[in-house]
C-alpha cells in the first residue's frame, strides 16, 4: 500500500518511506491510499483474543503488505509488554486505562511500535538517524523511553520551558545516552513549529537524516487504533455492549488518538460516535460548532498535553473526510471544559466512585457526562497515570495523597540536563547541523 499527502502536492510513498521521513516533502501528513474494513468474523471472536493477539491482526492488516509477517510479530509483541485494561466506573460508564506501560502514558504504544519499526526499516542502512519530537508532556518521555539505547538513533526532543509537570520533564531529561532535551522559551506551538521548519529545510536535510516522533509520523498515530479494538473486546467480553451503541470521549490535543480511533471505525470496529473533549484549547470544538477551523496560539492550562492551539492531526480527519463539516459533525461532537471544571470533575468522581481521573481523562469523563445518550455505553480515555501531575492532584483533592509508582519514582532521582534555545529557527538549524550529523 501507498502512502499519500493530505497536501496532495507529491508523488505517493512507501511505508518504509512514508516512516523514516515522517513528515511529507510538500508539509502534508502521509495518509494510507485506502482503509479496507476487517472481516466480520474477527470482530465475532475479538472477545476471546488477548490484547496483543488483537494488535497483531489489526497490525497485519495495516502494515502486513510491506512488512513480513515474523518481523511485525516481533514489532507488536515487542512494543506491547503491559495491558490496556477497561475499568467501570459507575454504571455505563468505563475508563480506557492507558497508563500501564513504562512511562505511564498512552503514547507509550505508539511511540514502543514506531522505535522497533523504524528499526526494522534501517537495520540494514548503516545510516544514523535524528529523530526530532515536540511534546506538550508525555509524547517526549514515551519516545524518549522508547527509544533509548537504540544505536545508530539520537533522538531530540523539544519541550515548552516551564510548561510541563515536574515528573513529565524528569522522564526525558535525565536519560542520557542517545536523548537530548531542548528546553524552548516559547510554547508547544512554537516546538512543532521548528520541527516543521526543518523537515522543510532541503539544505538541513543533505547534512542530517530526520525523522519525526509526533503523531504526525504514521507509524506512531497508526498503532494506536490497537486499544481502541482491544477496548471493545473487552466490554464485549463484560457485557457492556449488550444490544447497546459504544460512545468514546477522547482527550483531545493534537489529535492523534482520536483520528487514530476514527481509522479503526472506518475498518470496522463497532464505534457509534466519539466525543472530543477539549481544554480552553479549544480550536476544534469552534469547527465543529462553526464550520471554521482557525488555528490560534495555545493558552496553559492543568490538562497540559492537550494545551496545542494548532493540532496537526486535524488535517488527517478533514482529508479523511473529504473536508466535509457534515460528514464529520455525524462522526464526533465537541465538548469543552475550563480548569475549574476539571478540578470539580476530578474532586466529584472521586467522592462519588472513588475512582481518580487525571486532568485530562476528566474532560472525557465530563463530556460523557454531558452528552451521553439512553441506550449508549461510554468509554473515557485515561490518558496519563495521576501521579504525573502530583501537584495538581493533591491540590485538587486536599489531603488525598496520589501514591508515586516506582517507575515514577525512580526518575525524579535522575539529574535533569537540557540545552536552552529559543523559539526562532536559525538557531535551532545551526545546533542541528553542528550536532546531529
Amino acid at each position: 500500500m501507498l502512502y499519500y499527502s493530505t497536501n496532495h502536492q507529491i508523488a505517493p510513498v512507501t511505508l518504509r518511506e512514508a516512516v523514516i521521513t515522517g513528515l511529507a516533502a510538500d508539509n502534508g501528513l502521509f495518509m494510507p491510499e485506502r482503509i479496507d474494513r476487517l472481516d466480520p468474523s474477527f470482530f465475532s471472536q475479538m472477545a476471546r483474543l488477548s490484547f496483543p493477539e488483537i494488535a497483531f491482526r489489526v497490525a497485519s492488516h495495516f502494515f502486513g503488505q510491506e512488512i513480513p509477517e515474523e518481523a511485525l510479530h516481533t514489532i507488536t509483541t515487542g512494543a506491547l509488554s503491559f495491558d490496556c485494561p477497561v475499568v467501570r466506573v459507575k454504571e455505563h460508564f468505563w475508563s480506557l486505562e492507558l497508563f500501564h506501560g513504562p512511562t505511564l502514558a498512552f503514547k507509550d504504544v505508539g511511540a514502543r511500535f514506531m522505535a522497533r519499526m523504524l528499526r526494522y526499516f534501517l537495520q540494514d542502512t548503516g545510516k544514523p538517524v535524528t529523530v526530532l519530537v515536540a511534546t506538550s508532556g508525555d509524547t517526549g518521555s514515551a519516545v524518549a523511553n522508547g527509544f533509548l539505547g537504540v544505536e545508530g538513533i539520537r533522538v531530540v526532543v523539544l519541550y515548552p520551558s516551564g510548561k510541563v509537570s515536574d515528573i513529565q520533564e524528569k522522564q526525558f531529561t535525565t536519560l542520557g545516552q542517545n536523548i537530548t532535551a531542548l528546553e524552548i522559551d516559547g510554547t508547544f506551538d512554537d516546538c512543532q513549529r521548528l520541527v516543521k521548519a526543518a523537515f522543510l529545510d532541503q539544505g538541513l536535510k543533505d547534512k542530517v537524516t530526520l525523522t519525526s516522533a509526533n503523531s504526525i509520523n504514521v507509524a506512531r498515530f497508526l498503532p494506536q487504533a490497537f486499544y481502541y479494538f482491544n477496548a471493545v473486546a473487552r466490554l464485549q467480553e463484560a457485557g457492556a455492549l449488550d444490544g447497546r451503541k459504544l460512545v468514546v470521549a477522547v482527550p483531545s490535543g493534537n489529535f492523534g488518538n482520536l483520528t487514530a480511533g476514527l481509522f479503526a471505525r472506518e475498518a470496522g470496529l463497532p464505534i457509534e460516535r466519539f466525543i472530543a473533549a477539549n481544554n480552553r484549547n479549544d480550536v476544534v470544538f469552534q469547527y465543529l460548532k462553526t464550520g471554521l477551523y482557525a488555528p490560534r496560539p495555545s493558552v496553559e492550562t492543568i490538562a497540559n498535553a492537550m494545551d496545542v492551539g494548532t493540532p496537526s492531526n486535524f488535517a488527517r480527519i478533514l482529508d479523511l473526510y473529504g473536508h466535509s463539516w457534515e460528514k464529520i459533525r455525524a462522526l464526533m461532537s465537541g465538548f469543552r471544559m475550563d480548569d475549574q471544571g476539571i478540578r470539580e470533575t476530578i474532586r466529584r468522581v472521586y467522592q462519588e466512585t472513588g475512582y481518580l481521573c487525571d486532568p485530562h481523562g476528566a474532560c472525557g469523563y465530563a463530556a460523557l457526562e454531558a452528552q451521553l445518550n439512553a441506550g449508549e455505553t461510554g468509554l473515557f480515555l485515561e490518558t496519563a497515570h495521576p501521579a504525573k501531575f502530583t501537584g495538581t492532584m493533591e491540590k485538587i483533592l486536599g489531603q488525598c495523597t496520589v501514591p508515586l509508582p516506582l517507575r515514577l519514582a525512580a526518575f525524579m532521582t535522575g539529574e535533569k540536563q537540557t540545552i536552552k534555545m529559543g523559539p526562532h529557527f536559525p538557531a535551532f538549524r545551526q545546533w542541528l547541523s553542528e550536532n546531529c550529523k
